[in-house]
């Protein structure tokens, strides 16, 4: 496939993006995701939403990388964090029955505008990692496609996908969800068969291997994967923005079908690292200039269309959280079309000059904001779940060890940071800190903590 003729493709899904989205605008269906006949989303339309703003061009990116660096222990390892599938789906539960209708609602009624402060502050950074990284992608693929065209693809992404967001909000990223998994599932689906219909490809090798690195740090990655699961779907804003706009019923298979679907998708794209460790084949640029080398000019063009898609369906979804966020959960400003549109403006610019930073170590965005929401873990478990009432000198302590946790991790190259880290590998070093978060999270929530 040709540079031009997968632009030309790419361009298609955009243009059928900005067809799907809602002609007229509401202020429900913006920020709630209610259609323009006042109905909320059926079954699959939830579903499909869920998976593609999930299994988005940074983690497909992830999964390759550690499947190739650490076999399939690597991939698995990321494949771990798709059970938050069925964690997010359980806290939901548990929140609806409570009678709260978001995360900050419940948050907001134990700690106050305190602990409210602390979770949007955290969910802030996550959804502008989001706008990044997925266009930190766009521009790698751009780059190796046709050189030097990166940073121009970047800024064409993020103002086509600003237009069509800004024009529909919720409402729209859901629309065009739709349309745009559709067209991932086909073309991803054809680039996984011709994976392993091809002749050098081999299954038990696949689920055996070991990658380029050795398995044991893909074993490390998957126990953090484990500490992290409960507590990192909590503090993702659009899997749980999606939590609130159907019936309950409707939510909770949506988030069950999510699970086995997404992470079959990442298990399948981690194939594709693990067959090039498998084949000998050199890392280069994220491993796209790897596959170019591998495969034919299709089946490498079908790669590049399903990462840019997986892309461009998370940009909506994550403006609109973040739209949804400041207007709805802060309430800064009026609720009203307007300010949900320069707040997206806002985050899609910021987005797009962390492009400019140069950091384009895609694995370290999702191990610091897992890092990072761990302050909930401890917090949801004895709060939301066993009903006790949390001190909120609690609740800080265990977000200011969760902080500090995650900025050392991003931190660890510096050498004062480095001096207080024992001594290992990064994921062993992550591990650690993780188990550090949590110890002093429990610890401090079980001290203030009394019965409701």
């Amino acid at each position: 496939m040709s540079s031009i003729l997968l632009i030309a493709l790419f361009a298609a899904v955009v243009v059928a993006s900005l067809l799907a989205a809602p002609r007229r605008a509401s202020v429900e269906g913006f920020f709630g995701g209610m259609g323009a006949d006042g109905r909320s989303p059926g079954l699959w339309v939830l579903v499909l939403s869920q998976v593609t703003t999930w299994i988005f061009a940074r983690s497909l990116m992830n999964a390759a990388i550690l499947g190739y660096y650490y076999g399939i222990a690597g991939t698995l390892a990321y494949a771990g964090y798709y059970v938050s599938f069925l964690t997010g789906g359980y806290i939901v539960g548990q929140l609806r029955s409570q009678g709260a209708r978001s995360v900050q609602d419940w948050l907001g009624g134990q700690f106050g505008a305190v602990g409210n402060g602390c979770y949007n502050f955290v969910i802030a950074l996550r959804l502008l990692s989001e706008v990044f990284a997925n266009l930190l992608v766009v521009g790698l693929i751009f780059n190796a496609v046709l050189a030097g065209s990166g940073t121009s693809a970047i800024l064409i992404v993020a103002v086509l996908g600003l237009a069509y967001s800004a024009w529909g909000g919720l409402s729209a990223a859901l629309r065009t969800d739709v349309v745009q998994m559709l067209v991932f599932l086909v073309v991803f689906g054809m680039a996984f068969v011709a994976l392993v219909t091809a002749p050098g490809f081999d299954l038990g090798a696949v689920l055996t291997a070991p990658g380029v690195a050795g398995s044991y740090n893909g074993w490390v990655l998957l126990a953090v994967a484990a500490l992290q699961v409960f507590s990192y779907p909590a503090h993702d804003p659009i899997m749980m923005d999606r939590g609130f706009v159907a019936d309950e019923a409707t939510t909770r298979t949506s988030f069950l079908h999510a699970f086995w679907i997404s992470t079959l998708c990442i298990i399948g794209f981690g194939f594709f690292g693990i067959q090039a460790a498998l084949i000998g084949a050199a890392y280069e640029g994220e491993l796209i200039g790897t596959w170019a080398a591998m495969f034919g000019p299709w089946v490498f063009g079908a790669l590049m269309l399903s990462l840019l898609v997986s892309a461009l369906s998370t940009l909506d979804s994550a403006l609109s959280s973040a739209a949804r966020l400041v207007v709805e959960e802060t309430r800064f400003i009026p609720r009203n079309l307007a300010s949900g549109r320069v707040v997206m403006l806002i985050f899609m610019l910021a987005g797009t000059a962390l492009t400019l930073w140069g950091n384009a170590t895609l694995f370290d965005a999702v191990a610091v904001s897992g890092t990072a929401s761990m302050f909930l873990t401890p917090v949801l478990i004895l709060g939301l779940v066993k009903g006790r009432q949390i001190a909120l000198w609690s609740y800080l302590v265990a977000f200011g060890a969760a902080m500090l946790g995650a900025f050392i991790y991003f931190a660890r190259g510096w050498s004062t940071i480095a001096a207080i880290l024992p001594e290992g590998h990064k994921y062993e070093q992550l591990l650690g800190i993780c188990i550090v978060v949590l110890v002093i999270g429990f610890g401090a929530v079980l001290a203030g903590v009394r019965r409701a």
